[in-house]
């Protein structure tokens, strides 16, 4: 079958879609006529109530559904994105409007600025998607900050080239169409009665046919979109971009969950503009080769079942069979995207406030070095307090017998002084060790398996106490260290030799003795 007549029998079943419950209206209709004037009879007539009742309540699911179908294309208002208009960002809005005209596409009504990897147009499409409306893009500032120009270029064409009739005048109606169904087959999911999850379930049905009788259409509107970005920005370009966006994506999460939001549990901020914009940093201070570490090893995730993208490497291989067309894509030198905005700054302030929770706005706004240092104390407390706590029961016992299992306050915690006295007579793994809590499935061990599950706890519980010693004496430093790991960076001589001294102190014959060295050059803190 020809790719246009694919295309025409999407389109009667697209409009089949919305007769399904015409149909079923009429039928269920001429049922209840029958019942009220030529099937009545008295002793049925509890009977034939119910199932009028029945028919009442399947037709209101039917009409639901019906309604949905039509405002399927409808735009709702935006409160996650940042509006600009062509007067705030001329350059940028020369981009899309250039990318528009190369697919034979309008331009958009409205441009958003997002927080998310993506790129993406909505039309407020009418009658089945036949009509074109009202349009919106939503574009990314992660998108902006990570791809050239020309990169950026190539994304935007591809975005209108799904509306667009590429190959044939019925391939952008298909695009519209499948949205559609897949938003009413979510509205029929919501019914909360057996008989509207069985009028959902034919829906679903149905819409299955569709979406399989689809997808060939739909894969290869996104081909010939791909070709019509690497028309307009260059193969190169295009198949670069294509490459680029999976590995934005992965350190952009990576960046949220290990820099914007590392002192979030501790009710603390970046500066604002900073949530968002630095991502920016992260960025410049990475190779492409530390980029592409963050996504190493990392699975792509499961695409939906009729989802119309093709596979990556498949739209990849079809870019560069393209023939070569002179444009070189030059990322190493070229600026991102990000040029193409006035005060970027501005702009990253604004999509937090819009994109943020309420709440977020009332918490403490620190820099990148004090959100930093806030972290490490947070993470120093943690690690240290199970074995503090623990010390501190085995020094009452060893006492005089108090109750070793009584809570212990913060302040009757024993220092790190205390604590290597301890292990200095023998207490480590004799007393302290059994009272540092472990899980359920750790309980029954002993011996030197018991001291080998529980000895990394106190290695860390030991280090935690070295960083904020060193923090208090002020030998330690807040390293945002963009190109790595947040944390703080500590004199040399530590860093040298740390973990050999923890290594030693935690050892089967605990020796403290080069810890202790190490502390004599602390001068705030006693050996």
């Amino acid at each position: 079958m020809t790719f246009r007549l694919r295309a025409v029998r999407a389109l009667v079943l697209l409009a089949g879609f919305y007769l399904l419950g015409v149909v079923l209206l009429a039928v269920m209709g001429v049922v209840d006529w029958l019942l009220v004037t030529r099937l009545f009879v008295a002793p049925a007539a509890w009977l034939i109530a119910v199932i009028l009742m029945s028919t009442a309540v399947a037709a209101v699911t039917i009409l639901r559904g019906m309604y949905a179908f039509l405002r399927a294309g409808r735009l709702r208002p935006v409160s996650d994105a940042v509006p600009v208009t062509p007067e705030e960002q001329p350059e940028l809005w020369e981009q899309v409007r250039a990318a528009a005209a190369a697919t034979g596409e309008l331009p958009p009504d409205e441009l958003y600025l997002t927080a998310d990897v993506n790129a993406s147009v909505a039309e407020e499409s009418r009658l089945l998607g036949l009509l074109p409306g009202r349009r919106r893009m939503f574009l990314g500032l992660p998108l902006l900050a990570g791809l050239t120009v020309p990169r950026l270029q190539s994304v935007l064409a591809h975005e209108f080239g799904h509306y667009g009739n590429l190959d044939t005048r019925l391939g952008g109606v298909t695009m519209r169409g499948r949205a559609v169904v897949l938003h009413t087959v979510e509205v029929f999911g919501r019914g909360s009665t057996r008989l509207q999850h069985l009028i959902g379930a034919l829906y679903v049905a149905y819409a299955r046919m569709f979406l399989r009788t689809s997808q060939p259409v739909a894969r290869q509107q996104e081909f010939a979109a791909d070709q019509v970005a690497a028309r307009h920005a260059g193969r190169d370009a295009t198949a670069n971009a294509l490459r680029a966006v999976p590995v934005l994506d992965a350190a952009h999460r990576h960046y949220l969950k290990t820099y914007a939001g590392m002192s979030r549990s501790f009710g603390m901020l970046p500066l604002v503009g900073e949530v968002h914009g630095g991502f920016r940093r992260l960025l410049a201070a990475r190779s492409a080769e530390g980029l592409s570490a963050l996504s190493a090893g990392q699975r792509a995730p499961r695409p939906h079942e009729y989802d119309s993208h093709p596979l990556m490497a498949e739209r990849i291989a079809r870019i560069e069979e393209l023939p070569a067309d002179g444009r070189a894509d030059e990322s190493a030198v070229a600026p991102t995207a990000l040029a193409l905005l006035r005060d970027p700054d501005r702009v990253f302030a604004g999509l937090e406030a819009c994109a943020l929770p309420p709440g977020a706005a009332q918490l403490r706004r620190l820099s990148w070095d004090d959100l930093v240092m806030v972290r490490a104390l947070g993470d120093a407390e943690g690690w240290s307090k199970p074995l503090r706590v623990a010390t501190a029961r085995a020094l009452r016992a060893e006492a005089g017998g108090r109750a070793g299992g009584k809570l212990v306050a913060d302040d009757e915690l024993p220092g790190l002084p205390e604590i290597l006295d301890a292990i200095d007579r023998g207490l480590l793994w004799t007393e302290i060790a059994d009272r540092i809590p472990r899980p359920d499935q750790a309980s029954r061990l002993i011996g030197e398996s018991a001291r080998n599950f529980i000895r990394p706890k106190v290695f860390d519980g030991l280090a935690g106490m070295v960083h904020l010693h060193l923090v208090e004496a002020g030998q330690a430093t807040p390293d945002i260290a963009w190109s790595g790991v947040p944390g703080i960076a500590l004199p040399d001589v530590w860093e040298a030799g740390m973990d050999d001294a923890l290594d030693a102190a935690v050892s089967e014959t605990p020796d403290t003795t080069p810890l202790r060295a190490l502390l004599s050059t602390v001068d705030q803190v006693p050996a």
